[in-house]
């Protein structure tokens, strides 16, 4: 399948942006492949094609298109074309403790969030028992579209007490690094992940199909002293996002 639009956005690149013109082409190329709008197996245009759609030149094309092959985000056969091979994909150990924002930033992506609330509320029957408050403590929700290199990568929805966190306004980035300045760093976490399908207001937020697999995650966080911090409810776009476990054999008892 070949696809012309929306492929060629005159916003996209820009002769005042300090990034050169085919870093600036391939980011934007990327974003397409990240949301979907470039699926995988999609032809790209033509290479004179493009140079006249972005109106640069072919050199500029080619070096954009090679630096996304070198990536795996584009494979070319040879008097075939150049097609898409998959989206931008990140694995995470389980073995640390670590935020979205820092996981991110650990493997050369640039991670963002779209606030989709941020919230002081009583807190729910679940979440009084989760977080061992009294049933009407209140408590902060932030909940947001999570993105690396801004391509939507998950769901989040973290519920701290607010007595530990008073105003959600104050998390504009990393919520790990407000929860340290306010003197409650994260010591260790509890995480369950499970497989599921994205519903369609869940789908609509990451831009990806309605029923598309997913990994759903729950965690609880807990200070040294072992009193909870955190709830957090994320789902993870299944294309996107692997968590890796490193296991260890026991050493043998002594004889």
């Amino acid at each position: 399948m070949s696809v012309t639009e929306p492929l060629f956005d005159g916003a996209a690149l820009s002769a005042d942006s300090p990034l050169p013109l085919y870093m600036q082409l391939a980011r934007h190329l990327k974003r397409l492949i990240s949301d979907g709008t470039l699926a995988v197996e999609d032809a790209l245009p033509a290479e004179r094609d493009l140079a006249e759609g972005f109106a640069v030149s072919r050199v500029t094309v080619r070096k954009a298109v090679q630096a996304l092959v070198d990536e795996g985000l584009l494979h070319q056969r040879p008097r075939a074309g150049t097609f898409v091979a998959k989206a931008p994909h990140v694995e995470q150990p389980l073995s640390a403790l670590t935020g979205f924002s820092e996981d991110m930033r650990s493997r050369g992506l640039e991670p963002s969030s779209r606030w989709l609330s941020r919230t002081v509320a009583p807190a729910s029957p679940e979440e009084a028992m989760v977080l061992g408050l009294a049933l009407g403590e209140k408590v902060s929700r932030l909940w947001r579209l999570r993105l690396a290199d801004e391509a939507p990568m998950a769901i989040e929805l973290s519920v701290v007490p607010a007595r530990i966190l008073p105003d959600p306004l104050l998390v504009t980035g990393s919520l790990y690094d407000v929860l340290r300045g306010l003197g409650y760093p994260p010591h260790r976490a509890l995480q369950r992940l499970s497989a599921g399908l994205l519903n369609p207001d869940q789908a609509g937020i990451l831009h990806v199909p309605e029923g598309t697999p997913a990994l759903f995650i729950e965690r609880r966080s807990f200070l040294e002293n072992g009193r909870p911090l955190e709830f957090v409810r994320s789902q993870y776009r299944g294309d996107a996002y692997d968590f890796i476990v490193e296991l260890n054999l026991n050493a043998p008892p002594n004889p």
